[in-house]
Parts: C-alpha cells; structure tokens; sequence
C-alpha cells in the first residue's frame, strides 16, 4: 500500500517496529534497504517512485508527497526516526511538531553517502546518542554527538542512575545543574543509598565533582550544584541543597505484605503510603512488594503492583521460615504454614537481615519494611 500524504490529513501507518527509517533519495533508499535489513527493530519508508517491487514481502511502506507531512504521524509512532535527508530540511521539517524532551522521540539524520551518523533530536532521555553509535556500527560511519557530557566523558544529569531505574523527584533543576557539570563548576554528589556503579568510565571522576558523606557535609562545603541519592525525605535543614540540585530515588524499598483475603487495593495502598511517611521514606524509591505464595492471586496486591509498577514476589512457606525473624507467630503458622509473611518476605527480596520496620499491623493489613544494601 501506498501512502498518500495531503495536508491536515492523519496517516495510517502499519507499525512493526519501534523506530522508523525514512528516505527520499535513490542512494539514501539503497542505504535505508540495507539499514533495514540489518536493524530488526525498524520500519522502512521512502518514495514510491523507488519502488523495487519486494516492498510488501519486506513490509516496507510506500508514500507520495512531501515527507513533511509524514513526520506527526512518525513522532506520535515511534520511538525514534532515522532519517537519510539533509540535516538542514531534518531540522525545518520538524521544528514545528517539537513538544518537549521528555515526550519527542529520538531524530537521528545519516547523510546520502552513509559516512555520518548525526544525533539531532532528544539525544540523552530519547535514546538519540545510543542510537546513533548504533546505526554508525552498522554502517561504519562516523557517529556525531554533540551533547556535552558525552563529549567531555562526564555525568549526564538527565541519564543519572537511569540504568538502574532510578528517578528525579523533580525535573526542575536538570538544566541548571547540567550546566555547573559540563562547565567544571563545584559539583556536590551524596550517596545514601542505591548501587554505587554509577560512574563507568574509565578515568577518575571530574575533580570539579566531589563526593561528600552528608548533605550537612555537601552543605558546609558550598558546591555551585548538588547530585543526592536517597530514599529518604529531606529535613528542614538540608533542603538548601536542593536549590541547584536534582534528589534522585534508587529502587531499594521493599514492602513484605500480609492481608486478609479480599482486602481492596485502597486499603493496602493506604497503609503502605502512612506508613512510608512515618518512616520518612519515598515511596518512589519503592521496587518491591513481597508475600506468601498463598497470596499470588490476590487481587489488591497484583493491581497495587501493577498501578506502581512494583515487582510483586512470593514466597513458599519452607522459604519464608528459613529466616530468623523477630516475632513469630504460632497464629500465622496455622493458617499459612509459615511463622510470618511481612517480615521474611522483605528480608528474602531484600537481602538484609536488619528491616527498617520489622512489623506493623494496620486493619487487615501487615507491612515490613526493608531496604536493599548495595
């Protein structure tokens, strides 16, 4: 099928990938052709007046008219595009559908000849440079980045810790505190919890960027911007750090659950959210929600994990009584055949032996707290 693309018209497309490759020269539809057949996740669109007549075997799509006009639909489709077209009509022809970088895909133009792989668009939270390295391996070509934490080899302060899941509390201060980075200004970094693997290259850290005990520490040392890992809410007087800074929440929380059959996910939701405040901790530095396997069907834990996106494990009694725990109950045992479900279910994901909260009973529900050491 052919695409027809008219102004104010909504294309259709047939998606099978999650990025497209687009091309509207002889040589740039030749290159996309082998790109395509190479690159397992990608869509292929050029000119139909390049038709070689295998495009329906190898679901490649057809289209008449200004590749301007394909472009919303592709935005709105795909997580990147990858464009062989000049950068100059590439950056024309998408200015006016940017939104912003959280939302827009990645743009990636090639040249006609396939000797450069261009990052253009949403480079960093779009997965533009990965991409462009990528293409550029495929092709031999020369990859071009521009962002500077990536030239310079430094941190990428919209990227930090995203490896392991980790997120911002806030976007606000990206900007600026990206800036004090890539500039070499005093940079503050406190670690209270996560994994610590975080700087992967293969020289030391910046000097201009200093890792500090406390945010107490980070404070009395005055750095231009701060980095803070850590699942706990900040105090009143620690919140000056966050001036210039971005508080970022590791996945270490850990939730052993207990409930009575039936109880509704705002119950449980409920308790875990009273709870996490009175322990000053974020729930988005939650990763797990742990149990007995008795309760793998409950329906207000598997909707709770899936609202939050939480892992929900459980465990076999034999397991869940190879732990030592603090307060056993004979109760517990005759109805579940294990001493107790909130307490070793946090300890088993978690890995520690030491719980922030051992147990708390709050109407049907019963909650342990744990966090995962690194």
């Amino acid at each position: 099928m052919t695409l027809v693309l008219e102004e104010g018209k909504q294309v259709e497309l047939k998606e099978n990938g999650v990025f497209a490759i687009v091309a509207i020269t002889k040589h740039g539809v030749n290159l996309a052709r082998g790109l395509h057949s190479i690159f397992q996740q990608s869509d292929l669109f050029y000119m139909s007046k390049f038709e070689k007549g295998d495009e329906d075997t190898r679901h490649i799509q057809l289209f008449e008219g200004n590749v301007r006009l394909l472009l919303p639909s592709l935005f709105q489709s795909y997580k990147g595009i990858i464009m062989i077209v000049s950068l100059g009509a590439v950056v024309r022809m998408i200015a006016p559908i940017l939104k912003d970088k959280k939302t827009d895909p990645a743009v990636v133009v090639i040249d006609d000849k396939g000797e450069h792989v261009i990052s253009v668009l949403s480079g960093h939270l779009g997965g533009a440079n990965e991409l462009t390295k990528e293409v550029a391996n495929i092709l031999d070509a020369k990859p071009v980045i521009t962002t500077a934490s990536d030239v310079q080899k430094t941190i990428a302060v919209d990227l930090f810790g995203s490896r392991f899941g980790w997120e911002w509390e806030s976007a606000k201060f990206l900007t600026p505190v990206s800036a004090s980075v890539v500039n070499e200004e005093h940079v503050a970094i406190v670690q209270e919890s996560g994994e610590k693997e975080w700087w992967n290259y293969d020289h030391p850290l910046p000097d201009s960027i200093k890792v500090y005990a406390s945010v107490d520490e980070a404070i009395e040392a005055k750095p231009k911007a701060a980095l803070i890992i850590t699942h706990r809410q900040l105090n009143r007087n620690e919140q000056p750090i966050l001036e210039n800074g971005v508080l970022y929440r590791p996945k270490v929380i850990v939730l052993g659950i207990g409930c009575n059959r039936g109880t509704s996910l705002a119950e449980i939701e409920n308790v875990i959210e009273k709870t996490l405040e009175e322990l000053r901790f974020s729930i988005k530095s939650v990763k797990a929600i742990c149990s007995i396997d008795l309760k793998k069907d409950e329906e207000g834990l598997i909707a709770l994990a899936q609202k939050y996106n939480w892992d929900f494990i459980c465990y076999p009694a034999d397991e869940l009584n190879k732990m030592s725990i603090q307060d056993p109950s004979d109760t517990v045992y005759k109805f579940t055949g294990a001493y107790g479900v909130s307490e070793p279910a946090a300890m088993l994901y978690s890995g520690s032996k030491d719980l922030a909260l051992v147990k708390k009973k709050s109407g049907n529900v019963t909650i342990s707290v744990a966090l995962i050491p690194y």
